[in-house]
């Protein structure tokens, strides 16, 4: 049987173009859907045809069956890929496809209607000989309930939605007061999200690791696995980093879990590319936690270990050729890494961030002069609009590095994440709030380096939250010397402007004062034909160089044997650079302008201490106080929700409401007055 002519995408974003790539080296023709807010989105673009599905609500557009179907009459599709989210795990879709004679690039009907459903599912898993967590897989009635079976579990408890997906309707509680506020907001969004407010609770795994199985399976009853993911750095129950293979497992543990996966699979009759996902506890016990039918967000990190093109097996499959390899076949080459780039501002606690991309620069994709490779899956561009409406991901940034000549997994590893830091520090985003300057500080972080990482490696490592990364001595000498090196440009700069008055030219001054986050140190610019260097007053002494010019907004420096790749903006006569999650102001001043800017008094920001500001732009879903209400710490105030989450706002402190401003259904934007307390 041929494949397929022309294939509609039901889906949006990075995803829809990584199936038209897919589809284009293949040779077959597509179609993309679209709502208000994407008609100039690079799927859009990207496709042979586009199709307007409606208003920019994905309730409105792209979960909408009936508007998906006529955009296939219109465009004589003969098979659809539902990417993941959306309608991917919706039976009634497949159903409705199948009626009409259309191929679905996904499972059949029976699996999604198993696996979809979390409750059934780990019933079906225990059948299958799947190891389980233990809870409750009943459906629960009320919060009441919900702290009943919880407590009878034993706390913590997980409060998961029946259809949920993407750590959305997922809440973990730890007391009788989480579980029943746990019960409610994952109701609330499980309804919100995927229209089923079904939830159930199972025993939460302390000090877990999230391993999840890649699955393959076609048609003619030949199923298989392709190695394992690592997910465990986790925000939120949503995934941050994940990679390929995982270094916690060895070869015994992962082909028990792959077995386990395959016969799951093939307990409910499953082809198609999809993930089963375990918890594995730190002695490498394993329990079966959900099995995604459709293709993962993260399934880049095994295409480049094992060299399968997933995309590309799920349109085989979907039209009826068999597997060309078996499971004797499947090889994990090197070590893969991806980073989620998501419009989320780490410096406030990752809440959405929204607006246009003023600039979006990814680094080169592909093979890098040291061997490792560079890969970028986005949806965007420059210039282009980050919405409310749609999850917040920009970009999944992947490298690959191979073993060594011994074949040690772990120094691929670790090229695999130097290669990531290096690719986080070339790439550019501006305009919005995004977590590069987190992703960044993972990269370097010792712990996660040494691969001794669980689900709670966010929470335990940053539990004040992400305030960026504070150079230490050494970091901040050599951003000082790159600071110096930029304002010699800008002088020289100046001086080539200003040009000569009469036979006399401005000699540029040597000595200097750098400061920068608490660093200040004298330091001298010495130059030579071989080049630059900086000498601190405590002796230190660094070579620098760079090809950067007034106006460049990165650039690499070599500072002291180092190659640092910088973002730089000028920002009156300073210079703000952001390089591995540092992101510094640094001042280069005259020895005078230095002591007399020691006198100046420091401007304090404006007192909002008893404001409660919109921490990021959304819709008010709820407002739980009025005014002349006393309230206590922790007291919930209003819920805002943006980007598919539900955010509860809560007292800090004890206080009364003065004023209101806000009103349930209302938008507003960040820092945008909510409510006022006397």
């Amino acid at each position: 049987m041929a494949v397929f002519k022309k294939i509609l995408i039901a889906n949006r974003g990075e995803i829809a173009c990584r199936v038209i790539k897919t589809a284009r080296r293949m040779g077959i023709k597509t179609v993309a859907v679209y709502s208000d807010a994407d008609a100039e989105a690079l799927h859009v673009r990207m496709a042979d045809e586009a199709v307007h599905i409606g208003p920019a609500p994905s309730s409105q557009s792209y979960i909408v069956i009936d508007k998906i179907l006529d955009a296939i009459r219109k465009t004589g599709a003969d098979a659809v890929h539902p990417g993941y989210g959306f309608l991917s795990e919706n039976a009634a879709f497949a159903q409705a496809l199948e009626k009409e004679g259309v191929a679905f690039i996904g499972p059949p009907v029976k699996a999604i209607q198993a696996m979809g459903d979390k409750i059934t599912s780990k019933k079906i898993a225990a059948e299958a000989g799947v190891s389980t967590v233990p809870g409750h897989m009943g459906l629960i009635e009320d919060a009441e309930e919900a702290v009943k079976i919880s407590a009878s579990i034993g706390y913590p408890v997980m409060i998961k939605a029946s259809a949920g997906g993407g750590g959305k309707g997922m809440r973990i509680a730890w007391n009788d007061a989480e579980a029943r506020e746990g019960f409610q907001s994952s109701r609330n969004e499980a309804k919100n999200s995927f229209g089923d407010d079904r939830i159930f609770i199972e025993k939460f795994v302390d000090q877990p690791r999230h391993i999840e199985i890649q699955v393959l399976g076609d048609q003619h009853g030949n199923t298989l696995y392709l190695g394992e993911r690592e997910c465990s750095i986790q925000r939120r129950n949503q995934k941050v980093i994940e990679e390929a293979p995982s270094p916690f497992l060895d070869a015994a543990t992962r082909k028990a879990m792959g077995e386990q996966a395959v016969a799951l699979a093939r307990a409910v009759g499953y082809f198609s590319a999809g993930t089963v996902e375990f918890i594995v506890d730190g002695n490498r016990n394993f329990y079966f936690l959900e099995m995604n039918t459709r293709l993962q967000v993260e399934h880049p990190v095994t295409e480049l270990v094992t060299g399968i093109d997933l995309v590309e097996q799920m349109i085989r499959v979907a039209s009826g050729e068999k597997l060309s390899f078996g499971q004797d076949d499947v090889k994990l080459n090197g070590w893969a890494i991806e980073s989620r780039l998501y419009a989320e501002d780490p410096y406030r606690n990752f809440l959405p961030s929204i607006g246009r991309l003023t600039r979006y620069r990814p680094p080169a994709e592909g093979r890098q002069h040291d061997g490792t490779v560079v890969r970028n899956d986005t949806g965007v561009f420059e210039g282009g609009e980050i919405s409310m409406y749609y999850d917040p991901m920009i970009a999944k940034l992947c490298t690959w590095a191979p073993h060594g000549a011994q074949g040690e997994g772990a120094s691929a590893r670790l090229k695999a994440i130097d290669a990531m830091g290096k690719a986080l520090d070339d790439f550019e985003v501006d305009g919005i709030g995004h977590n590069l300057p987190f992703l960044s500080a993972v990269m370097d972080h010792h712990r996660f380096r040494s691969g001794n990482i669980t689900t709670a490696f966010i929470a335990e490592e940053f539990p004040e939250g992400f305030s960026g990364v504070h150079p230490d001595a050494a970091a901040a000498k050599k951003l000082a010397a790159i600071a110096v090196l930029i304002n010699q440009a800008l002088q020289e700069r100046a001086v080539q402007i200003s040009g000569t008055i009469g036979n006399h030219r401005r000699i540029l001054a040597r000595d200097w004062v750098v400061t920068l986050a608490g660093f200040e140190e004298a330091v001298t610019l010495e130059t030579g034909s071989d080049g630059a260097g900086v000498r601190f007053a405590d002796g230190t002494q660094l070579s620098v160089a760079s090809g950067w010019l007034p106006g460049q907004q990165h650039a690499r420096f070599h500072v002291g044997g180092a190659v640092m790749g910088v973002k730089i903006n000028l920002v009156g006569s300073a210079v703000r650079l952001r390089w591995r999650g540092m992101d510094v102001t640094a001042r280069v001043r005259s020895p005078r302008v230095a002591e007399l800017a020691r006198l100046m008094p420091v401007k304090l920001p404006p007192d909002t201490s008893k404001m409660l500001l919109c921490p990021m732009p959304g819709v008010i879903t709820s407002v739980s106080v009025k005014a002349g209400d006393a309230v206590e710490a922790g007291q919930t105030l209003a819920t805002v929700e943006a980007m598919k989450m539900e955010n509860v706002l809560k007292a800090e402190r004890k206080g009364t409401v003065k004023r209101v401003a806000a009103s349930q259904g209302q938008s507003l934007a960040v820092d945008e007055l909510i409510m006022e307390f006397e």
